[in-house]
């Protein structure tokens, strides 16, 4: 082949990496605006009043008008809807990490008959949503008296927390080395030890990305709390913010003030918690 032609077939794949690279960039950016729209009209319109969010709905807002956010203090159980949230998710966010990452450290360390199927049972529990057998949980709540209190609700996020976090830390455990363990061994350490001191530290982003995959669920939710709480002082945060919506009229400015404020606690932890999340999404890829 000629140097020319060479040089032709050069510029040509070059030309092409580029062309592949930008539509990959333009892809992104635009995938970037699609899940930022949303939040921003969200943000926008809580600082609106109901006129303003249909007449300019993509106008920006006056900063400066807070009513909204005061009507959501002063009118509202918001404080009381929050806490419950965040009482509910992090009571069921420690059971399923702390559960969770005990039983994939014996799935993934320890070889003993049946291994294989206990980690199948948990990944079963990925295709079996609850909220197919509500009436069977209606009643076993019932039965067990926790019908209208938080431990109902603690006890339904921890059954589908658990199979994703088996799932997620197995994977990621498996991939450490042995010899970890085998040295803190010789040195007289005990199995717990060796777990909690020694191999939890190192899954820590795997620990991340469960929590993170779990916590936006549970936060989120609104079926489970309708089911099992009726009591206004237990209610959560998604359940407490339909007292904002009427039969006939409905504040839309106060709603998406109590929307942007539920969702605050989630993005700033996201954001605090970004790099380790990258850090786990990454792990095994480069050795």
């Amino acid at each position: 082949m000629s140097t020319a032609a060479m040089g032709y077939s050069d510029r040509s794949g070059l030309i092409g990496r580029l062309g592949r690279d930008g539509l990959i960039q333009i892809i992104l950016i635009a995938n970037t605006f699609i899940m930022l729209a949303p939040i921003v009209l969200m943000i926008f319109s809580a600082f609106k009043t109901n006129t303003e969010i249909f007449q300019t709905p993509f106008a920006l807002p006056d900063f400066t008008h807070v009513a909204n956010i005061g009507k959501i203090w002063t009118e509202t159980n918001f404080f009381r809807y929050l806490v419950n949230s965040a009482i509910v998710t992090g009571t069921s966010l420690l059971l399923i990490l702390t559960l969770g990452t005990m039983a994939a450290y014996a799935i993934a360390r320890y070889q003993f008959t049946g291994s294989g199927f206990v980690l199948m049972f948990f990944i079963a529990g990925l295709t079996l949503p609850l909220k197919l057998a509500i009436i069977p949980l209606f009643v076993l709540m019932r039965d067990l008296g926790v019908l209208n209190t938080q431990a109902a609700l603690v006890i339904i996020y921890v059954a589908m927390g658990l199979p994703t976090t088996v799932f997620i830390m197995t994977g990621f455990i498996r991939t450490l080395p042995n010899e970890l363990e085998d040295a803190a061994r010789m040195d007289g350490a005990s199995e717990a030890r060796i777990m909690w001191s020694i191999m939890l530290p190192l899954v820590r982003p795997a620990m991340v990305i469960a929590g993170i995959q779990n916590v936006v669920p549970i936060w989120n939710d609104f079926f489970f709390p309708l089911i099992f709480i009726q009591s206004d002082h237990l209610k959560t945060l998604p359940q407490g913010l339909t007292t904002f919506m009427g039969e006939y009229t409905t504040d839309w400015g106060v709603l998406f003030a109590g929307l942007t404020l539920s969702a605050a606690p989630i993005i700033l932890i996201y954001i605090i918690l970004s790099r380790q999340f990258i850090n786990g999404m990454t792990a095994g890829a480069v050795k």
